[in-house]
């Protein structure tokens, strides 16, 4: 995971145990990685997120999931600055 934090950002120990509640969810890869941005996002308000996921599961197949956060930027009224 990389980030660029704005106002907040994230503690170590609490996202170290967060990752590790989803050791013993039955869940696709692509949807943990995107559920983990959404989270970690929502949590830190940051400018731009980028979060991977490497996986190896039993079988030798490994794979690699990749998604990416910026946060929108806001468009002000005609006039006000």
């Amino acid at each position: 995971m990389s980030y660029t934090p704005d106002k907040w950002c994230l503690e170590l120990k609490s996202l170290k145990e967060y990752i590790n509640a989803y050791r013993n969810i039955g869940i696709f890869y692509e949807n943990a990685v995107n559920r983990i941005l959404r989270d970690l996002a929502a949590a830190c308000r940051p400018v731009s997120m980028s979060v991977r996921g490497k996986f190896t599961p039993r079988g030798g197949i490994h794979s690699s999931v990749e998604a990416h956060y910026t946060r929108p930027k806001r468009n002000r009224p005609a006039g006000r600055r």
